[in-house]
């Protein structure tokens, strides 16, 4: 922990060895996302790109959206957080994700002071040292503007910390705390539901600590600031028509039709594949089968800390409450993983597409100091050598385990940073290739792909306009509907597809013998067209 230094007649703040340690480790994690950042790594792609033509839209005071557009139910906090810088340096991917680089550094901060708090010095610094690792998968959850999770992380560890702090009685303004928390659970709440079981669980936590209290002020403080941070959610939802309501649209896209994959298929998907991906023990294509060791050991863990919480609990029966918050909020650590794991292998896609799909378990790493607890006391009582044979066996065994996982994920993340980047800079040097060139030359009114036109518009300050196609050239996923409005109203737009794509195929083949007498260049992997009469089969 920090100790007070006298200094010419101040009290300073000395950072014991511990606590250097994990600052080390964060500056180093922190410092190699900034440089992933610069370069934009990962590869940018349109899901974000609509992000950051809402904060460029709220920076000019065109739009303010509560939730994504084409959405209604992903809300908009990064686009706000990304806005005041998008309106003094203009739209690039650095500039969007400066702020996710932010969250992600506090991110580190909060965990480390909840991990002491409930822990101890030198395995916080543990914990801070693995989450400065990052592989493509975790950097991606981590710097990425596509919603909910780089911003709700920090939410919930602020909760636990109100939380400890108050049942420890070490906050002084304990209703403001108490507002402060419900304000965290409404933006939380409006930002991505996926974080839904930490928030009850944090609720509960909070319960425990201060329930007599949230009888009178607290409570209402408390309610208050659960509404005013999810108001922005409900006015849009008393607005929406019929069908288009939040819990609608989310229920509708979260059920798929047609069987349902087995529950040994998504057990398999959520464990073996989305808790390694999660945890950076994976490159981005998959896990090989030496690195599926910690799903299968996960739920073990789980019930590990989830016992050794409840024992230090009943230890402490009797004992101040601010003695017996530890456990408590160990045990909502644990609740969450298991209620978020639970509710992702519900899911068909957790069979069908784990890889995709294991984005949705990286609020996982909240739980990490409650996870690996267990493994840390076992080899540290072992170390002392205050255990018995079996004891002894169980602390090699831990160590074992904790040095595999810190192994892997230092490999899987150098491989990465020395070889997973190559891909995603030539990518977008293309897109910036494409970009320039319409920006320079046109046409400015074109077609595309999804994963094309977003990233266009924003890549050019919208000064390109892209409608979004289908493979079959109808219409497609238009998030803005002016801009495919736009592109509609234009008398000779172009036609941006990758090359030999299916829709590079189908073009040409409408176009018949105009296709090679129209105008057409090829650009950083993409052929432009931009014939004399507009092919809008569609019409």
């Amino acid at each position: 922990m920090s100790h007070p230094e006298q200094h010419r007649g101040r009290r300073r703040p000395r950072l014991d060895r511990p606590a250097l340690v994990a600052l080390l480790f964060g500056l180093a994690g922190v410092v190699y996302r900034l440089v992933l950042t610069l370069f934009t790594v990962p590869v940018s792609n349109s899901d974000e790109a609509t992000f950051g033509l809402a904060a460029l839209h709220i920076a000019r005071g065109r739009e303010h959206p509560v939730f994504l557009y084409g959405q209604h139910y992903m809300g908009m906090l990064e686009s706000y957080l990304a806005a005041p810088l998008v309106a003094v340096a203009g739209p690039s991917w650095p500039v969007l994700r400066l702020p996710m680089l932010a969250l992600y550094a506090v991110f580190l901060y909060l965990i480390h002071r909840l991990t002491r708090r409930l822990c101890t010095p030198w395995f916080a610094a543990f914990v801070v040292g693995l989450l400065a690792l990052g592989p493509e998968r975790v950097v991606r959850d981590q710097l990425t503007v596509v919603g909910g999770r780089p911003e709700v992380k920090p939410a919930v560890l602020l909760m636990l910390l109100i939380t400890v702090g108050l049942a420890a009685g070490t906050v002084h303004r304990r209703r403001l705390a108490v507002g402060l928390f419900g304000l965290l659970v409404g933006l939380a709440v409006w930002s991505d539901w996926l974080i839904l079981p930490y928030l009850a669980v944090a609720g509960l936590a909070l319960v425990w600590a201060v329930r007599r209290e949230l009888l009178g002020w607290s409570g209402l403080l408390l309610v208050a600031g659960v509404v005013v941070g999810v108001a922005p959610m409900i006015v849009d939802n008393l607005r929406a028509g019929p069908g288009d309501d939040s819990l609608t649209v989310f229920r509708e896209v979260s059920t798929k039709a047609g069987p349902q994959p087995p529950w040994s298929d998504r057990i398999r998907g959520g464990l073996l594949e989305g808790v390694p991906l999660a945890h950076g023990l994976c490159p981005v294509d998959g896990c090989g089968r030496w690195q599926q060791w910690f799903g299968v050991l996960y739920p073990v863990l789980l019930v590990a800390g989830a016992a050794l919480a409840a024992l230090a609990y009943r230890r402490a029966a009797g004992a101040p409450r601010g003695d017996r918050v530890g456990p408590v909020v160990q045990l909502a650590l644990i609740a969450g993983a298991a209620l978020t794991l639970l509710s992702y292998v519900r899911s068909p896609l957790a069979a069908t597409s784990p890889l995709d799909n294991a984005r949705y378990l990286s609020v996982l790493q909240l739980s990490l100091p409650a996870v690996l607890w267990p493994l840390w006391v076992a080899a540290l009582t072992a170390w002392r050598g205050t255990s018995s044979v079996l004891g002894r066996f169980t602390g090699a065994l831990s160590a074992a385990v904790l040095a595999a996982l810190t192994v892997t994920t230092l490999v899987v993340t150098v491989l990465f940073a020395a070889t997973g980047t190559a891909a995603s800079r030539t990518e977008e040097r293309q897109a910036r290739e494409l970009a320039a060139a319409l920006r320079a030359d046109g046409p400015h009114e074109v077609y595309g792909d999804y994963w094309t036109c977003n990233r266009l518009i924003f890549n050019t300050d919208e000064s390109v306009t892209c409608g979004v196609l289908d493979g079959d050239l109808s219409p497609g996923q238009n998030r803005y509907r002016p801009y495919w409005r736009q592109v509609g109203r234009a008398e000779r737009p172009g036609y941006v597809v990758a090359v030999d794509s299916p829709m590079d195929r189908r073009l040409r083949r409408l176009l018949a013998d105009r296709a090679d007498a129209s105008p057409v260049r090829e650009v950083g992997g993409y052929r432009v067209y931009h014939p004399d009469t507009p092919v809008r089969p569609w019409r």
